[in-house]
């Protein structure tokens, strides 16, 4: 075939192929409605047919869903069967007619139906989506904008529950991740990567040469930047911290001496580089250790447990100090071994970090709590 011949067959078998889809489904539709498969014993029409094709169960009743909505939806059907409309753009049609308010006087869905068929002709499934969005206003302009609010108000309902983020660490210095955020939220974390990834701030930082759109990579080194430029005083507190992270590294290693890693209180470590540029902008607060890494003092307080403390039982403890608890020292309350109201000290030897279950089952009456050699404590229930 030519150039002219192959584009043009093309074009007619793509056409063939909408045609074909509502064959299928309208014949799917009547196998479903007299039951075939029933005699050898098949739940339904779609798993019989799934069985038969090897389609899978979901493609196989996405197939005869599809062939009972189009029965409904006459002009979506006929467009298909002449072949002037996709099998996807028929789909989002129907999404978007069944979306609209329930009540509506059956000539506004045929208004709707015929409008969206229409608009076919011109617009893929992509943009019809955009389009059944604003379908109201077409057919029922006194009716849209309530509509709207509430569909906007059911949506970011359903995106705050499906708000998620997940991080893995891969062992070689990196960390890969995914995350689900409202369209809200991410709008403006959008912006704020985009502030910081745009081509002026690089060129003002970084110096000319990188004035080009922002790609992955800007937008990853972005986005850490915009980590390391949120003040952790402007964070929620956690466990009667702030939320800041924790770098252990010697003082001759700070001042360049030495090269040994910094050690992070979650556990990683960074080069010394990397400390010694933290601590060009961190506030510093010196932890004295003893020859066993003991430590010695970071000051004191009567009552509660000073930030200082805190921060040098995290050190220490390393996370709650239960046997077999894996939580955090971020995330962990500090306890008084022997309690303030019995004449224990606020100091370290009477210190030690427990998440909020093991907190709250110290101070349970029900269960004893023995403290081992190691550091560790264990409960067990009082008999």
């Amino acid at each position: 075939m030519s150039a002219s011949e192959a584009a043009s067959t093309l074009v007619e078998l793509t056409r063939l192929e909408a045609q074909v889809v509502e064959l299928k489904t309208r014949v799917a539709t009547h196998a479903d409605e007299v039951q075939v498969g029933t005699d050898v014993g098949a739940t339904s029409t779609s798993n019989w047919y799934a069985h038969q094709t090897r389609e899978t169960r979901s493609a196989a009743y996405r197939i005869v869903r599809r062939g009972y909505d189009l029965g409904i939806y006459d002009r979506v059907r006929s467009a298909l069967a002449r072949g002037d409309l996709r099998p996807e753009q028929a789909d989002v049609i129907i999404r978007a007619i069944k979306a609209l308010p329930a009540g509506l006087d059956p000539e506004l869905l045929i208004k709707a139906e015929e409008h969206l068929v229409t608009a076919a002709e011109e617009h893929d499934a992509k943009r019809l989506t955009i389009l059944g969005r604003r379908l109201l206003e077409v057919i029922a302009p006194d009716l849209a904008d309530q509509h709207e609010s509430d569909l906007l108000e059911r949506e970011e309902a359903k995106a705050a529950q499906a708000c998620r983020l997940t991080m893995s660490d891969d062992g070689h210095g990196k960390v890969h991740g995914r995350f689900t955020l409202p369209a809200l939220q991410a709008a403006e974390l959008k912006k704020m990567l985009l502030a910081l990834a745009a081509p002026k701030h690089l060129a003002a930082t970084h110096g000319p040469g990188v004035e080009r759109r922002p790609g992955p990579e800007r937008m990853g080194r972005a986005f850490a930047e915009l980590i390391e430029r949120i003040s952790a005083k402007e964070l929620p507190q956690v466990g009667g911290r702030d939320a800041t992270i924790v770098v252990t590294i010697d003082h001759d290693t700070l001042l360049g001496r030495l090269h040994k890693a910094g050690i992070l209180d979650t556990g990683e470590r960074i080069s010394p580089a990397a400390a010694r540029r933290l601590a060009c902008t961190a506030k510093i607060i010196p932890v004295v250790l003893g020859a066993d890494s003991e430590i010695l003092d970071v000051g004191r307080a009567r009552r509660f447990f000073t930030k200082a403390q805190l921060t040098a039982m995290s050190i220490r403890d390393g996370g709650c100090v239960t046997e077999g608890c894996d939580w955090p020292p971020w995330m962990c309350h500090a306890h008084h071994w022997t309690r303030w109201t019995d004449g224990g000290p606020s100091d370290l030897d009477n210190s030690g970090l427990l998440c909020p279950r093991h907190h709250a089952r110290a101070h349970d009456p029900t269960f004893e709590m023995a403290k081992h050699h190691n550091g560790k404590v264990t409960f067990t229930r009082r008999q």
